[in-house]
């Protein structure tokens, strides 16, 4: 499941809200372990989201870097090449 949450930092463009979100989402379902919480405990599960988000744009804020900005399509090519390296059929 965490294998989901990618780097956001040092991106051109930033990374958006939603991919903030998203983020947060991933993480707290694995540390809660549930993808969808019960009615009980979706006011928590939602909070967490929410606050975890939060922390995780200040801290893509506050980030300095001397690095060149990534670009999106580069970096999805070469997981893709990586991926095809790690599960080619032999």
């Amino acid at each position: 499941m965490c294998r989901n949450i990618h780097t956001l930092h040092n991106f051109e463009p930033a990374a958006t809200n939603d991919e903030v979100h998203a983020a947060a989402l991933q993480y707290v379902r694995k540390i809660s372990g549930s993808t969808k919480p019960s009615k009980a405990n979706a006011q928590a599960f939602e909070r967490a989201v929410e606050e975890i988000a939060h922390a995780s744009r200040h801290l893509l804020e506050d980030l300095v870097t001397s690095a060149p900005p990534k670009n999106r399509e580069m970096e999805a090519e070469k997981a893709k090449a990586r991926s095809a390296e790690r599960f080619a059929v032999a």
